[in-house]
């Protein structure tokens, strides 16, 4: 007699990471019950162990976590300027919602909820290994969203284990694919172009690519983190060597230009590599693959892949 298979949610599963992340789990034998409100399509493969319900976060109940014993939480407005179109709109979702999910989640009996938080909450550091015990310093609305709804979270933990995952920026191909973080954007400008266009140049960011975030997101299933939080980016790279690295691969000119974003920070993943994660994927593996889909899916760009443009053409409320 087979066992039953372990039941999670994925909240915001058909987004980009979460379109990669529900078949990961699909594939390690969960069954999977992704929510969200599709606004960018839903790209996820259909399965007999996989059930997707197009519902707003915000209206969760108990009910919809009833008999699961995990959730991912990935549902949010996404990045600097999506948040900035209607920051009152962001805040009722990217925290308000939180804490409902923690009472629901709780009320269901659920026992783990892993949180896709965001390295940018720690804000302009100078220092060259950013760890988790740091001041968090955010300076936009995004990221004091972020930093916020941990708080939220952590305030729970002594009723239901809490993992807050900061990530890195994302790189690499999905099929709800995004062309506004940074590997994806210049890789794209430069096979569409030939050119890619550098802001400032010197700003450090740090990177993770989609296939190690997912791993970590179910790393932290399996094991207990020790302060319920942690870093996850590997590579600390300027805007300009990452143009370089992309012109290594792809024949394209760079160009610089002026910039008025002064984030630059860098990020230790330290702690997760001492729990016992090694990382697989690197950004040139992301260059090449990005590479690799725009030639063979002969890809052209759409209003999905930015999320600021669509949801601007939504008037999402």
């Amino acid at each position: 007699m087979k066992s039953p298979k372990k039941k999670i949610i994925i909240l915001g599963g058909c987004g980009y990471i979460g379109t990669i992340l529900s078949q990961y789990l699909l594939d390690k034998g969960f069954y999977v019950k992704v929510i969200d409100r599709q606004i960018y399509g839903n790209f996820v493969k259909k399965s007999q162990n996989i059930c997707i319900i197009n519902k707003d976060v915000r209206k969760i109940s108990y009910k919809d976590f009833a008999g699961y014993e995990y959730i991912i939480h990935l549902a949010n407005i996404a990045n600097d300027p999506s948040v900035e179109l209607n920051p009152s709109l962001s805040w009722d979702i990217n925290v308000l919602a939180t804490d409902k999910i923690c009472k629901a989640a709780i009320k269901a009996k659920v026992k783990k909820i892993v949180f896709a938080s965001s390295g940018s909450v720690y804000g302009i550091k100078k220092e060259r290994n950013v760890v988790e015990e740091l001041d968090l310093k955010p300076i936009s609305t995004y990221n004091k969203t972020k930093m916020i709804a941990e708080r939220i979270l952590l305030s729970y933990r002594k009723e239901i284990d809490i993992v807050c995952i900061r990530p890195a920026t994302v790189c690499g191909v999905s099929k709800r694919l995004r062309l506004d973080v940074s590997v994806n954007m210049l890789t794209y400008q430069a096979y569409k172009k030939k050119v890619i266009t550098v802001l400032g140049g010197k700003q450090i960011r740090p990177n993770i690519h989609i296939k190690d975030l997912v791993r970590v997101f179910y790393f932290s299933l399996k094991k207990k983190i020790p302060g319920h939080i942690i870093n996850a980016g590997f590579e600390n790279l300027s805007i300009l060597n990452l143009a370089k690295k992309i012109k290594k691969n792809i024949k394209c000119k760079i160009i610089f230009k002026k910039s008025n974003d002064p984030r630059s920070y860098r990020l230790s993943s330290y702690k997760l590599e001492k729990l016992g994660f090694k990382r697989k994927f690197d950004v040139d593996y992301a260059i090449l693959e990005l590479k690799k889909y725009f030639e063979h899916k002969n890809f052209k760009h759409k209003l999905e892949n930015y999320n600021i443009k669509k949801l601007k053409k939504l008037s999402f409320k």
